[in-house]
């Protein structure tokens, strides 16, 4: 467990972190009231404040929710933790399909078993109205006992709502993803079972159903190019399994199988006339349960402003700083004088209200001054309050008058503690500054090729992958917000965005280098 890895999160303590994506990290965790071991998935600190990432992480609770499925992992609660969105789902141990088929393709037995679990999920997930969207290997979970459990809903929604997905936002995985998402077109639940068929494609050969080496590709095969049919790879597999894999990848949906259940029991056929399910692997690693969706984001127009202009502010600053300090040294000195040395003005201040008791000729009382404050640039023609300052009576015969303790006025060491601190200040500004342009130039070079894609893209009628459009937006979003951190003299937060903004033009370029 990392450094930064919270011990407790409300009554569940943190045992170890089992992943974590652009959205937020997922834990295993112990309920300390319970004893029972779950599994914790919480939203970056960090997003909380973004309106998008909560209003999906909250879809994915209010989906979860309503879903109670053997072969759907289960959400057990959810709540917030400070600035942090919380969900806890159940604990599912053992590995993903994905992970399983790195050993290579599995036999026709464990595929169909696999297949029609996965698919008895989804045929209950369409019955409550809700498209999962994002079906493929990684979000099949394999206990020891041979149960599939389908997670990750995140991308999940209602067949009845609307607006969720934009033209220019495909969203899934794209080796999985139909040829209506990957077009940005409406989706329905035959969406889900062409993922369902890419997979099960997967499962019996081994390969990727399309070998596209860039996204822009891929996304043209799953839209035009016929996949080359299982058998032809793997020649053992049965005829009917190979036909009913080339009907769930049908193009048109029309084409498909109209319902999980008409797959399922096609599935279920093929089944019986094959041999019987082989056993599973029973030293099955713990893997987690659910892992975070893609990131989207939003845009925040920008003003930058000029170095010359925030290096004269804070120049001016440390000098009014130390001349204030400086200011208030000297008049703590000359209220300790000795007073027949005093050679003083009236105060030129209202009368004060006499208290009972009091000699009408006794000094008014004085407030101490409050701690010296940074000043910021004061406009031509104004004094500053070093100069206001008014004058101090010392009268020799009323020795009851003392002068007001000023204790809390700075030393040498203050003063240039101070003057430090500033000058440190604007030496890290001025170091982000450099760096604000070198990374202004990246962005420069990732919009521009950003749009030559877009537009390619555009004329074969796809849209920009969802992912990258959201790295571009929260690219644009944080990089305005360190440089608006910056003219405000806040190194703390502009260093947060510039990492930020640095991590999404890193994403854009590996993107654009794809293409």
């Amino acid at each position: 467990m990392s450094e930064n890895t919270p011990q407790r999160i409300g009554d569940y303590e943190i045992i170890r972190e089992l992943g974590h994506g652009g959205m937020g990290k997922v834990f295993q965790v112990r309920n300390v009231l319970t004893d029972r071991v779950e599994a914790m998935k919480v939203v970056l600190p960090d997003l909380a404040g973004r309106s998008d990432f909560v209003s999906r992480f909250i879809r994915e609770i209010k989906t979860l929710a309503g879903l109670d499925h053997p072969n759907i992992a289960t959400l057990r609660t959810a709540f917030t933790a400070g600035d942090q969105f919380v969900m806890i789902m159940e604990y599912v141990e053992g590995v993903t399909l994905a992970d399983k088929l790195q050993r290579g393709p599995f036999s026709t037995a464990d595929a169909l078993n696999y297949t029609s679990q996965a698919l008895s999920a989804l045929s209950y997930a369409h019955s409550k109205h809700v498209i999962h969207r994002d079906i493929k290997p990684g979000n099949m979970m394999l206990t020891p006992q041979g149960v599939v459990k389908l997670m990750d809903f995140g991308l999940a929604r209602s067949v009845d709502e609307v607006g969720l997905t934009a033209t220019g936002a495909t969203l899934g995985s794209l080796d999985y993803a139909s040829p209506e998402q990957v077009q940005s077109l409406t989706t329905d639940e035959r969406s889900d079972l062409y993922s369902v068929g890419v997979s099960l494609y997967q499962m019996v050969t081994g390969k990727r159903m399309f070998s596209a080496t860039s996204s822009f590709s891929l996304m043209q095969a799953q839209v035009k190019e016929i996949p080359r049919p299982p058998i032809e790879i793997v020649p053992t597999i049965p005829k009917p399994l190979n036909e009913a894999i080339m009907q769930s990848v049908a193009k048109d949906p029309a084409l498909r199988f109209q319902s999980a259940d008409a797959f399922r029991n096609a599935l279920s056929q093929i089944a019986a006339g094959d041999a019987p399910a082989t056993s599973v692997p029973a030293d099955i690693p713990a893997m987690a349960t659910a892992r975070p969706p893609a990131d989207p984001g939003f845009t925040v127009p920008f003003e930058p402003q000029s170095q010359s202009n925030r290096n004269l502010l804070l120049v001016m600053g440390v000098v009014l700083v130390a001349a204030l300090l400086a200011g208030a040294a000297v008049y703590k000195s000359r209220q300790h004088r000795e007073s027949d040395q005093a050679a003083v003005a009236p105060v030129q201040a209202a009368p004060p209200q006499a208290n009972p008791g009091t000699p009408a000729d006794n000094l008014p009382a004085q407030s101490p001054p409050a701690p010296p404050q940074v000043p910021q640039a004061q406009p031509e023609g104004t004094t500053s309050a070093v100069a206001q300052q008014p004058a101090v009576v010392a009268h020799k015969t009323k020795p009851q008058a003392t002068a007001p303790d000023y204790g809390n006025s700075p030393s040498a060491e203050d003063i240039q503690a101070q003057q430090q601190a500033a000058l440190e200040r604007k030496r890290q500004l001025d170091a982000m500054e450099t760096e604000v342009d070198h990374l202004d130039g990246r962005v420069s070079s990732v919009e521009s090729g950003l749009s030559a894609l877009e537009q390619q893209m555009q004329r074969d009628g796809f849209g920009l992958r969802g992912d990258m459009v959201a790295a571009r937006s929260n690219m644009r979003n944080d990089i305005a917000k360190a440089k608006q951190a910056m003219d405000s003299g806040d190194t703390e937060r502009a260093r947060h965005f510039l990492d930020l903004a640095q991590h999404e033009v890193e994403k854009l370029e590996a993107f654009l280098r794809g293409h």
